[in-house]
């Protein structure tokens, strides 16, 4: 996972204090129709040492919930309401980032591995519990994760145990804000 810290740290730019790491604009033309990768979506829970590329992730995000209309700031994920209150969180082995998808790039969080799970990058969806739409909105995200990884022969493991209490203080959350869903991601284990 070094290899990841290094092709990140010449992307970062330091903001305000805020180290951002801005993603390569999406492949828009990659994956298999959408029909195979509902045929092929399944979870995913032992993954091989092969890990995701950037260019993975990058497009990744884009599909959990990038923005797709930039007139608009709408997603790829529709958001009860257009609250759009689902944050995501990737967590690496060296560090977690938040992603901003107004930006396409990740904010740097923390220097910790924050994973709670044997997959290269763990996607941590999290929501403002307060809202009653939360826990749809995050099942839809975590969806688009699912079959984008179905479709471009990633693995993901859509669960909901985890360390919440850890992640809160790691990530740095408000007391208001939940961890909902952690999409563990990687290529699957032959």
């Amino acid at each position: 996972m070094r290899f990841l810290l290094a092709l990140l740290l010449p992307l970062c730019a330091v903001s305000h204090g805020r180290e951002i790491v801005k993603l390569s604009p999406p492949n828009l033309e990659r994956g298999e129709c959408v029909m195979k990768a509902f045929a092929k979506r399944a979870s995913v829970k032992s993954f091989s040492k092969q890990k995701p590329t950037m260019a993975d992730i990058s497009d990744l995000l884009f599909a959990a919930n990038g923005v797709n209309r930039p007139e608009s700031g709408k997603r790829t994920a529709p958001s009860a309401l257009n609250r759009q209150d689902i944050k995501i969180y990737v967590c690496l082995p060296e560090a977690a980032y938040l992603y901003l998808p107004k930006e396409h790039a990740l904010e740097l969080v923390s220097r910790t591995d924050l994973r709670q799970s044997e997959a290269p990058v763990c996607l941590v969806l999290v929501s403002d519990f307060n809202d009653r739409w939360s826990g749809l909105d995050a099942g839809i995200v975590s969806q688009n994760i699912s079959i984008f990884c179905a479709g471009t022969g990633l693995g993901t493991y859509p669960h909901t145990t985890m360390d919440a209490n850890a992640l809160r203080k790691g990530l740095n959350l408000s007391a208001s804000q939940t961890p909902m869903i952690c999409n563990s991601v990687g290529f699957a284990r032959e």
